[in-house]
């Protein structure tokens, strides 16, 4: 310490030198000492370094003076509290000096501390004491009228300290407005332009009743109608304002709006621009309270986008372009527009106000194509360069929303394309008709002198096609020459040149090749000059375009189309792709697409290129052998590998086999499923030119890979080996011994499933049929099944696990299907296994799950011994064996409908005991049976399952009701209208099981069902109102099913439906009853699992119809939501924070009112003496809330909410809910950018 102390007063005393540089020397010297962590200062020593550093802001040399000031920084955390303030005073009191150098270098220096000031809850006293101080002193100093450079240095300190520190002054809100009003008419511009920034940040912080009285001055006072250039300041501030107070504005908008619309007609561009701020503001902050004024403020918009008082625009198409060139030789010749005729600014701040509307109101879509769409268009003819920009733009985010709407229409899968066709039909529609204007009206000015627009056609154009693919089809001819001017253009920039290819790329991908093939000697010319540009990335693009071109010159598959020769087109691209592939100093991008471009064309093209493909294989081998290329040299050669047009590729295979085998050894996920794709393609399409021993390196690996540790590699590897069973047994025979043990522990693995099981269920089948020796029928048989024969020796409980079962079976079923001359016997045995009363339990559940899946492929026929033998299986006292048994049935009636259904209808019948399992049976024959054979028995089974619907059992109940829903997707246009008719015939368990079975028909892929299901889902959702609860909980899951699987289904309802959901939210008294235990009351609520429904329903609801929502309406719901019961409030918090990432607007509208129950959740403590579990589930509920809270801090704006302020820092200074703050944020780094914030 006493030396820190020697140390820091040696460089004191050099700081009086009069020499500046050991003055320098030693404020540098200081200034690193404290930025040490370490460094600790005494009283004394704290006193004289603030008193060295303030006597130094007043030296006479600058560069002292500025290190001066840097050394405040790392002081203010240093240094005790009333040291600091002996700073600021001085400081403040330097603001207000005669000398100009001494004020600048102090406001540097109050920023500095400001800037330093700390947030946390240690610092606050000292941060507030401070921010009193230095307001109580700037306000003194705006009020200097005489000296404007002072005002503006105290307005801009303020800003400073308003926007970082705003909590912090409170209480001086008040007075900081009433000193900042007068500023605004001040005659200096730049004093009312600061003003008003300091005004914008003290508006989302300072209270409601006082963000009122802002408004009102300004709304008196324009209502005085000064002078324009004062209106001008005060229309500007209320857009900062309503910019910064975001929802605040909505409930002076009503006063607001005719004022803003009376000043657009005032003749002065820059106050009209002004106004289109302002609107552009509060359509972006309260887009709900604008609706009613949206037609007045397009309007106006639509009015002042042609404003154009200097300039004739002539009417003829045909004079256009010229009339365009003419308007900017003016502009460029005389800088006439900026100089004096500032229309521009209003047209141009009225196009950014459309482009707000179109963003904030996607509900709106169809009717802005009718009115926003054509003016849009007609305004491509904008000569202003920039405003142009900006139209383009705007016409954009039109497009941008239309894409974003159809993708939310087909959020629920990905293939359903015939689906999201149907469902973007309304706006894409629409937007197909104005295809060719689009095109007309971009055509002159892709062909523009300035880049800005050309840039911006291309920008369009792009958009265009990712929002309509196939749109542009029959505009092609017209787009070509503008593609083609901007890549041969010699003035044209690098930039222009990649925006051209990137279009062009986007185009080829998403049109059909013939659309192409008659314009290709103009197209490839320029391509192939930009593969030879210097700069790599130009040619890396262009060789993106000539791979989809040479896909062009020859498609493949259903695309392909006769009559187009590709080969004088081949001469021109391959020496120019041959060079790039063969350079090795060029980029890796380059590297990497001139062998995929290579490829493609070696793919398409192969037969053309003669006596130059051995030359090009053996490059791509040595490629292969490169690091740093060698994953794209595999995909290449796989590509090679599955061309139709069957490539000689014998002259590379032995060496490429041996390197792809030293691949599948290394680490790299990728290059080990490349590889073995690759492999695969070659064992399939060239297994005539491979030799066996060629394939030694590879298979020398493949065992190793066989492993649960990574299933789709194990997949892969398995097709792969399956390839090469068919192709090479001999080289199979080798390896069966290694491999076969990896690929039955995989079998016996509870993670096996689905694509892997698919795989190992061909493998079985191919081994069965390559006859090697030492993979049998019966040597696979016993190897299957044998571990499940011994589990009653190893008694260590769960060793076999169900999935495991399953997969044996499925083996056991491919393996009879490949060979049906073993079938009978192994039936046999099977059906001995089930009958020993000796054998295992788990061998008799294997044996009768092998049943079904042999008895799946039909191969049973109507066997009396094996019904009996389930029959008598289904009555066992073993509930694994009575499961097993049904599952057997199931798969047998799949296999052979007319010998097993008609026994399992008539035992479901007759049978109430065993209604359940047999109900099972039937499920998995409707799931599983395709339509047509399903057919002639759809009367008996409905019948049956018609009887059934009021079955007392709930569990038996909802199973009938899966096989209504599924048996209702076989014959839609006859059964959906009868279950529709059950609606009115039925008691309340009939309507609640046929609401069920609705739920079943929604599949999460396209379904032929679809259309009719969505003229009908309304009346079945008209359950909502129904009288019993049960029936009201079921609707609620079945109109949940479709918000997630099939959104279209039930948006056009959402507006009826939305009323009911709401209501089955909330909690009622009626529903609430006491339950006598002993000596205990116990509440319970009946109303529950309806509420929980419907929050589960709300929840869907944002994902898939979130524009159908009105937010602030959905809100009211969530808050009550959170002070409900535990499960409600869990799931509500998970709404909150999905909201927060959704529609920030609107939960800050509402923040004040969910502070509240989130701080009360936070903060609650469970009884002393309660259970484990209640202090588990208020643990999990507290992290929960905290969750929601962390995503609410993480919006910039929400500290500006004085309750949320508070609340952060109750956070901040309570070391238990800061510890859970933390953990949900994943780490302190998060906690420490809180406290920053």
């Amino acid at each position: 310490m006493s030396n820190v102390s020697y140390h820091v007063s040696n460089l004191l005393e050099k700081m009086t030198s009069t020499d500046k540089d050991f003055r320098f020397m030693a404020t540098n010297d200081l200034m690193l000492e404290l930025q040490k962590d370490s460094i600790k200062l005494d009283e004394d020593s704290e006193r004289k370094v603030v008193s060295m550093l303030l006597k130094l802001l007043e030296d006479k040399n600058g560069e002292v003076q500025n290190l001066a000031v840097k050394c405040l920084a790392p002081l203010v955390s240093k240094v005790k509290e009333p040291q600091v303030e002996t700073m600021v005073d001085t400081l403040c009191s330097n603001m207000v000096s005669d000398k100009e150098q001494l004020r600048d270098i102090s406001s540097m220096g109050l920023k500095t501390v400001i800037a330093e000031l700390s947030l946390s809850s240690s610092g606050l006293t000292l941060t507030t004491s401070v921010c009193k101080k230095i307001t109580s002193q700037l306000i003194g100093a705006m009020g200097k009228q005489e000296d404007v450079s002072v005002q503006l240095e105290a307005l801009d300190i303020l800003s400073d300290m308003l926007g970082r520190l705003s909590g912090a002054l409170v209480g001086f809100h008040s007075s900081l407005l009433s000193s900042l009003l007068p500023q605004l008419t001040s005659p200096r511009m730049a004093v009312r332009k600061r003003s008003i920034l300091a005004l914008g940040h003290l508006v989302p912080c300072c209270s409601p009743a006082l963000f009122s009285q802002l408004t009102q001055h300004l709304l008196t006072e324009l209502a005085k109608a000064p002078p324009t250039s004062v209106t001008r300041t005060y229309i500007q501030c209320l857009a900062t304002i309503s910019r910064q107070g975001g929802h605040r504005v909505g409930e002076h908008l009503e006063k607001l709006i005719p004022m803003v619309v009376k000043f657009t007609d005032v003749e002065d561009d820059e106050l009209r621009e002004y106004c289109f701020h302002a609107f552009e503001a509060f359509i972006r902050r309260c887009p709900k309270e604008m609706s009613p004024h949206v037609a007045t403020v397009t309007k106006l918009c639509l009015k002042f986008m042609t404003f154009d008082p200097n300039y004739n625009y002539d009417e003829h198409d045909d004079d256009d372009s010229m009339d365009i060139e003419d308007g900017f030789d003016d502009e460029s010749d005389d800088e006439y527009s900026d100089d004096d005729d500032m229309s521009w600014k209003v047209r141009r701040s009225s196009i950014k106000c459309l482009e707000a509307l179109i963003d904030s109101r996607r509900d709106l879509l169809l009717s802005f194509y009718a009115s926003i769409c054509p003016p849009l268009l007609a305004r491509f003819k904008e000569r202003e360069e920039n405003v142009r920009a900006d139209v383009f733009a705007a016409f954009s985010t039109l497009l941008r929303q239309t894409r974003v709407t159809t993708s939310h229409h087909g959020l629920a899968s990905d293939p359903g394309a015939s689906r999201a066709e149907e469902e973007e039909e309304p706006a894409v529609a629409v937007l197909k008709k104005q295809v060719p204007l689009i095109v007309k009206a971009l055509h002159r000015q892709m062909k523009e002198k300035s880049v800005k627009s050309r840039q911006g056609c291309f920008c369009l154009l792009t958009e265009l096609t990712h929002t309509a693919p196939g749109a542009l089809e029959q505009h092609i001819p017209a787009l070509i020459p503008g593609i083609v001017f901007s890549l041969t253009d010699k003035s044209t920039s690098s930039t222009m040149r990649i925006d051209a290819l990137s279009f062009f790329h986007v185009l080829l991908l998403s049109h059909p090749p013939h659309a192409f093939q008659p314009h290709m000697q103009v197209l490839l010319p320029p391509v192939v000059a930009c593969v030879e540009d210097t700069f790599y990335k130009i040619t890396s693009e262009a060789l993106l375009v000539t791979q989809q071109l040479v896909r062009v010159m020859r498609p493949h598959g259903a695309t392909a189309v006769a009559g187009f020769n590709p080969k004088p087109f081949v001469r021109e691209v391959f020496p120019v792709t041959l060079k790039k592939l063969k350079a090795t100093d060029i980029d890796q991008e380059v590297k990497e697409r001139a062998i995929s471009c290579m490829g493609h064309m070696v793919c398409h093209l192969g037969d053309h290129l003669g006596a130059e493909l051995p030359g090009v294989l053996a490059i791509f081998l040595e490629r292969l052998k490169n690091e740093i290329t060698r994953l794209m040299a595999v995909r290449t050669l796989t590509l090679v590998a599955a061309s139709p047009i069957k490539v000689d590729m014998s002259s590379i295979l032995p060496e490429a086999l041996s390197v792809l085998g030293s691949f599948l050894r290394k680490n790299q996920r990728a290059l080990k499923l490349g590889s073995l794709a690759c492999l695969t393609a070659l064992v399939t399409h060239h297994a005539a030119s491979i030799k066996p021993a060629a394939l030694e390196p590879v298979t020398s690996e493949l065992p190793a890979l066989v492993d649960e540790g990574d299933m789709h590699v194990s997949q892969v590897s398995i097709s792969l080996l399956t390839c090469m069973t068919s192709a090479f047994p001999s080289s199979l025979a080798k390896i069966s011994a290694s491999v076969l043990p990896g690929v039955f522990r995989l079998v016996h693995s509870p993670l096996l499933q689905g694509g892997a099981l698919a795989a190992i269920l061909n493998f079985m089948k191919a081994l069965v049929l390559s006859k090697t020796s030492n993979t049998g029928y019966s040597q696979l048989l016993k190897s299957l099944t044998e571990p499940f024969h011994r589990s009653h020796s190893s008694m260590d409980g769960g060793v076999i696990h169900r999935q495991s079962y399953h997969s044996v079976a499925c083996c056991v079923g491919a393996l009879s299907s490949a060979c049906p001359k073993e079938t009978p016997g192994t039936v046999s045995s099977l059906i001995q296994e089930v009958k020993n009363p000796g054998s295992p339990e788990s061998a008799r559940v294997l044996a009768l799950l092998c049943l079904g899946e042999v008895g799946r492929s039909g191969s049973l026929g109507g066997s009396k011994e094996v019904q009996g033998v389930i029959l008598e299986a289904i009555t066992s006292t073993s509930e694994e064996v009575k499961t097993a048994a049904s599952c057997a049935l199931g798969s047998m009636a799949v296999g052979s409908l007319s010998d097993y259904l008609p026994f399992l209808l008539k035992e479901i019948s007759t049978q109430p005991r065993r209604q359940y399992l047999l109900l099972h049976s039937l499920k998995d024959v409707i799931s599983a049976c395709p339509a047509s054979s399903l057919s002639s028995h759809v009367e008996s089974i409905w019948a049956l399952l018609i009887h059934n619907c009021e079955c007392q059992e709930e569990g038996t109940r909802n199973l009938v009701a899966e096989c209504l829903g599924k048996l209702t997707l076989v014959n839609p246009a006859l059964l959906l209208p009868r279950l529709k008719q059950q609606l009115k015939a039925g008691s309340p368990l009939t309507r609640s099981t046929v609401v069920t079975a609705v739920k079943f028909t929604i599949v999460d892929h396209p379904a032929p069902i679809d259309s009719l299901l969505k003229d009908c889902i309304g009346d079945f959702l008209t359950t909502l109102q129904d009288g019993d609860i049960n029936v009201r909980r079921v609707a609620l899951v079945m109109f949940n099913s479709a918000a997630h699987n099939k959104p279209s289904l039930i948006r056009g309802l959402l507006v009826k439906v939305l009323p009911h959901l709401y209501r089955e939210t909330q909690i009622r008294k009626d529903l609430i009853r006491e339950v006598e235990m002993g000596p205990f009351k116990h509440t319970v609520d009946d109303g529950l699992d309806v509420r929980k429904a419907a929050f589960e329903c709300m929840y869907t609801l944002l994902d898939s119809c979130l524009e159908g929502l009105d937010v602030l309406n959905f809100l009211d719901h969530v808050e009550e939501g959170l002070k409900d019961h535990y499960d409600i409030r869990m799931l509500t918090f998970l709404m909150l924070a999905r909201l927060v990432s959704l529609c920030p607007a609107a939960v800050l509208q509402r923040l004040d009112r969910l502070v509240e129950p989130l701080k009360a959740t936070c903060t609650s403590k469970v009884k002393a003496g309660s259970v484990k579990q209640e202090f588990e589930k208020q643990e999990e509920l507290r992290r929960s809330a905290m969750r929601a809270v962390a995503a609410l801090l993480a919006v910039p704006e929400v500290e500006r909410s004085p309750s949320m302020a508070d609340f952060a820092n109750q956070i901040r200074t309570n070391a238990e809910m800061a510890s859970i703050y933390q953990s949900v944020q994943g780490g302190e780094g998060h906690s420490e950018s809180m406290d920053m914030s």
